[in-house]
């Protein structure tokens, strides 16, 4: 894939932030999705990429833009590639005037992006001083030990990130046990999940069930950053275990970073909100400020990108 895709791709997720981050605070999360859609669309029309949404917004008749097999892009033929995406991860958090909600679009070869459906995945992820050393396989507590021996810390000195929901209760009480912080989130668990690959985000690793398509997309990112991200599909409806047979998804099976999206991607994400990863839009008299980061699994690039837009001169995608 040509390296300035991803400085391409940097600047749709930047056109769904500002979108919608005008409605952040506003209480319609609907609303506020589907602006950061229409935008996000808009936008992909100046990428000159033959490029299927694998992972997008929902399914074609369910949503207006973005939908599963849509074809975007600018038509040229000359970059045929996959793109999974949030055009708003994190829609409810920005209605509310929560933390860590981005715009998020990772691109990869043709078929090498996992189709996964809308279900769950248990995930483990860490940053580069952690790949290799943990397992999805052992206990929290054993991973907890064998992490912190990496690091050259004590396990007291190591900071996890949990969603807080009443199926993690057990996993929580065993993290405090083994002395390890504990922060719970409400919601947001891909940023939080990607931030354990940045220094001095003060997480060191993510347990616990979150989002699968969310999943796919930090895998993507922590195989640009160096670190490690393994799932494992946890369906919790029938109606889900459905989705993932149908799909012919082995339930059963570890998966780590290169079976879900391959081993060259890129990845893109804009703040909309504050966060763990990135600051949120910040808009000023005639403008505003977006806080990105853009990387390429292939050089290991990583590229924080402060962006200051000025509305009378941007273009209308």
């Amino acid at each position: 894939m040509d390296r300035n895709l991803a400085l391409e791709v940097v600047r749709v997720t930047e056109a769904a932030a500002l979108e919608s981050a005008r409605l952040m605070g506003r209480g319609d999360a609907a609303a506020v999705d589907a602006a950061a859609a229409r935008a996000m669309r808009r936008a992909f029309e100046a990428i000159n990429a033959d490029a299927v949404v694998v992972i997008g917004e929902g399914q074609e008749g369910e949503v207006e833009e973005l939908h599963l097999g849509q074809r975007v892009g600018g038509g040229s033929d000359s970059v045929v590639i996959d793109v999974a995406l949030d055009a708003l991860e994190g829609a409810t958090v920005c209605a509310t005037g929560g933390a860590n909600a981005l715009s998020i679009i990772l691109i990869s070869e043709r078929g090498k992006i996992l189709r996964c459906p809308e279900t769950y995945m248990e995930k483990l992820a860490v940053g580069p001083d952690g790949k290799g050393v943990v397992d999805i396989d052992r206990s929290p507590t054993e991973n907890l030990k064998a992490l912190a021996k990496a690091k050259g810390v004590y396990v007291a000195d190591l900071t996890a990130v949990i969603l807080d929901r009443p199926r993690h209760a057990r996993l929580v009480d065993e993290v405090r046990r083994a002395g390890a912080r504990v922060q719970l989130l409400a919601d947001g668990d891909l940023s939080a999940a990607i931030a354990t690959a940045r220094p001095g985000s003060d997480i060191d690793i993510l347990f616990g069930i979150g989002g699968a398509q969310q999943g796919v997309l930090a895998a993507g990112a922590l195989e640009c950053l160096g670190g490690e991200f393994q799932g494992r599909f946890k369906p919790l409806t029938n109606d889900q275990v459905g989705l993932l047979k149908a799909a012919g998804i082995d339930q059963e099976k570890l998966y780590k970073a290169t079976d879900l999206v391959g081993d060259s991607v890129m990845f893109a994400a804009t703040g909309v909100t504050n966060g763990h990863l990135l600051n949120g839009v910040r808009f000023h008299r005639g403008g505003a400020v977006t806080n990105s980061v853009v990387m390429r699994s292939s050089t290991r690039t990583v590229r924080w990108i402060e962006a200051h837009h000025h509305f009378d001169f941007k273009p209308d995608y």
